[in-house]
């Protein structure tokens, strides 16, 4: 249980009077201290409707003891440790994250096609320098601490939070100086009997991506899960949930490029019902209210809203779904597939585990390169999944429960 420095005082998180005491805090702008280690890492507070719920600052897990809830593996056992610094800045006294974008957010005439692999390739020159549209949505869900999972939290992750994390996510976040939370548009979960009101707020968070009578169109950054795509009279159209009769359009040559790019995770939605597929896409409305997608990426969450990019990730995240202890799964970014990283990190007593999955097209130089990752990091036990060899090992657990298969 966390223990948290509000200025004069010391609380527990399981304290009856923790809401008084946050809420006291927040209106005071206290910086919280979480007391897992001394000196005690610095948190803030976030209000959730009239709740008040404290939350690590951006890229302070690694600092939290290993035991702590707030804790996350060490950003260089992912993919995203090569962009701390250039692409990510984090401001260490405001926790505000500059980022930096490898695509556009304004648009001058009509579209130019993009090369294939362009907005969300993972292997073009100076990924590590700015953020891909698929970077900017492992970051987004990385920071709302959407990758992290207990068993305890089985059938309580819904839209609503998923959005709410999302877009509290942003507000720390900057992009071309201004508020990514501006500009980013998460669909608020549609309810029937609240029809008019829902499409007023659309409409109103969309005005900034109204055409100009002159000059370059705003465009803004949509993230929402994809319900279907579709043939439109004119090229194909993304129907996105909770948005009942808005599509977005994209053209032929943005669809096709699309399908081929994401592949993989197309296919690994298609293969699982109970999957969700994310997109995060730039889009800017038409002077006849038309919403025209310029860039797209996807990815694919399992059933409790964790990423996965297979289907051996997909068995270890069902296997974690049933554990008790905390996991935190671990993205990509622009990492390429043939570079060994931690598939996700679980944190069981007395030391973290570092779950690595090595797929059956690895080679020699994939298990030394991974052999040295492991030896970096030697505060943390290893568990391996050869999937060339077999099935799955069992998980590891604490000494006092079952193992998981």
């Amino acid at each position: 249980m966390r223990r948290f420095s509000l200025a004069d005082q010391v609380i527990e998180e399981a304290a009856p009077d923790l809401q008084d005491a946050l809420a006291d805090a927040y209106r005071r702008k206290v910086r919280p201290l979480c007391l897992c280690k001394e000196p005690g890492p610095a948190m803030y507070i976030a209000q959730v409707g009239d709740q008040y719920v404290v939350k690590r600052m951006p890229l302070s897990g690694g600092g939290h003891d290993p035991s702590c809830f707030s804790y996350e593996p060490p950003d260089e056992l992912s993919g995203l440790g090569v962009l701390m610094g250039s692409a990510i800045q984090v401001d260490s006294e405001s926790g505000m994250a500059a980022l930096k974008l490898d695509f556009s957010l304004s648009k001058v005439g009509a579209r130019s096609a993009p090369p294939v692999g362009a907005g969300g390739s993972d292997s073009v020159a100076g990924d590590t320098k700015k953020l891909s549209p698929r970077g900017l949505l492992h970051y987004l869900w990385h920071e709302a601490e959407l990758n992290v999972w207990t068993s305890r939290w089985a059938g309580k992750r819904h839209w609503w939070n998923i959005r709410w994390h999302l877009i509290e996510a942003a507000r720390q976040m900057t992009v071309k100086g201004g508020p990514l939370s501006d500009i980013l548009f998460v669909p608020e979960p549609f309810r029937s009997p609240d029809k008019t009101a829902i499409e007023q707020r659309r409409a109103e968070a969309l005005a900034s991506a109204v055409p100009p009578k002159s000059g370059p169109r705003k465009l803004m950054i949509l993230v929402g899960e994809v319900k279907e795509f579709g043939v439109a009279r004119s090229g194909h159209k993304l129907v996105v949930k909770h948005m009942p009769g808005f599509v977005f359009l994209l053209d032929d040559g943005l669809y096709r490029r699309l399908q081929t790019r994401f592949e993989p995770e197309m296919a690994l939605w298609g293969a699982d019902e109970a999957s969700h597929l994310i997109a995060i896409a730039t889009f800017g409305l038409t002077p006849a209210g038309l919403a025209v997608i310029e860039e797209m990426a996807v990815m694919v969450v399992a059933e409790n809203w964790v990423p996965y990019e297979s289907a051996y990730e997909k068995k270890l995240l069902d296997a974690l779904a049933r554990v008790r202890e905390r996991s935190v799964k671990s993205l990509r970014y622009s990492l390429p597939l043939d570079k060994p990283a931690v598939a996700a990190m679980l944190q069981i007593p007395p030391r973290p585990v570092g779950l690595y999955v090595v797929p059956p097209s690895s080679d020699h130089a994939y298990e030394e390169t991974l052999g040295e990752l492991i030896a970096s990091r030697p505060e943390f036990d290893s568990w391996i999944w050869r999937t060339a060899d077999g099935e799955m090992p069992p998980l590891p657990v604490r000494q006092d429960r079952v193992p998981v298969t």
